[in-house]
């Protein structure tokens, strides 16, 4: 049987990604509806660039100027102190020439920042997917007039889920990356695995955070399901195990069993070791014999000493498994 610890939670895609617009403007065109799958780099959104088409051709044409300008302080300064050197012209128009030069090359290095600023902007009306997944929301319609910072889309990465539980703190340790975990979601059963646990205890819960991530690369399990879980921490070979439904309580709150032997129903007190939540259980360490029939299920009062008669005596059984099945008393003469 399975030594495991029971987790439940809500499975939540491994990503989620909110696209903002960079600029403000109005929407020209949306490409994406709610719910389809958009690749990274893909075109979701476009706004209206005639503004910023107009503001890069401006910034081009004045690169080109001062880039002219530049060109043409540098001959006349080339031809300055070849002059000066000669004797022609004084030392202060070779000056003025190396600052008309400093000049031109300030206004180019302005004008190539102001191409980029607007080569930017014209970048940012188009709005791109920043990851691949799905479209969970989306905001904006076709023409509206969006601020910069307005939220467009929601983006849901959702080929992976992750559930995010809380163990006990005496239980922290056993858990560790990569261990497997069992769930049952939407009556589903499915597997995954322990992606991280974390390194410190909830001190108000006294619990440890354990991230759990299972594959979803078909989208069949949808975000928000809500999922019972165990992290199989061991498994245990040839344990004796009865049904957790077989399982009571004396009146001192110790666990028995109802036994039957030759039709009569005794009582076994038992000692517990693993329980395996998922599969519906426990692990007898002492008090039972492999192939004693015990009850199990609600079958109404029970008491020792009283004739019974077994319905399905191979109910529950497993390997190693004392036998067990619903029982009822036999009617009384």
């Amino acid at each position: 049987m399975v030594d495991g610890i029971a987790i439940t939670g809500t499975l939540r895609p491994i990503e989620t990604v909110e696209v903002r617009a960079r600029l403000e403007g109005d929407l020209e065109g949306i490409y994406v509806r709610e719910g389809d799958f958009v690749r990274a780099g893909q075109l979701l959104a476009r706004f209206e660039s005639s503004e910023q088409e107009s503001g890069v051709q401006s910034a081009a044409a004045e690169r080109a100027a001062a880039q002219g300008d530049l060109a043409t302080a540098e001959w006349n300064l080339k031809q300055s102190e070849d002059l000066y050197k000669a004797g022609a012209i004084a030392e202060g128009e070779v000056r003025v020439a190396r600052n008309t030069v400093a000049t031109a090359r300030a206004r180019l290095a302005a004008s190539a920042s102001r191409l980029r600023s607007s080569s930017s902007g014209r970048r940012d009306t188009r709005v791109l997917a920043p990851t691949s997944g799905m479209v969970e929301k989306r905001y904006a319609e076709n023409g509206e007039h969006i601020a910069r910072g307005g939220e467009l889309f929601t983006l849901v990465r959702s080929d992976v889920l992750e559930l995010a539980a809380a163990v006990p703190e005496k239980l922290g340790s056993v858990v560790a990356r990569g261990q497997r975990v069992q769930f049952l979601a939407n009556g589903q059963p499915i597997e995954g695995r322990v992606a991280r646990v974390s390194p410190t205890v909830d001190p108000a819960s006294r619990s440890v955070t354990v991230y759990v991530q299972v594959p979803n690369a078909t989208g069949a399990l949808k975000g928000g399901t809500f999922a019972t879980g165990t992290v199989l921490a061991r498994t245990i070979a040839g344990a004796l195990s009865v049904p957790t439904s077989a399982i009571r309580q004396s009146v001192d709150g110790k666990p028995l069993v109802y036994r039957v032997i030759a039709g009569v129903l005794d009582t076994a007190q038992v000692v517990l070791g693993v329980q395996d939540y998922r599969a519906g259980i426990a692990e007898v360490t002492a008090g039972l014999n492999e192939g004693d029939s015990v009850v199990s299920g609600n079958v109404g009062s029970l008491g020792k000493g009283m004739k019974v008669v077994v319905l399905n005596p191979n109910a529950g059984r497993g390997r190693g498994a004392p036998r067990a099945g619903p029982a009822t008393p036999a009617r009384q003469p």
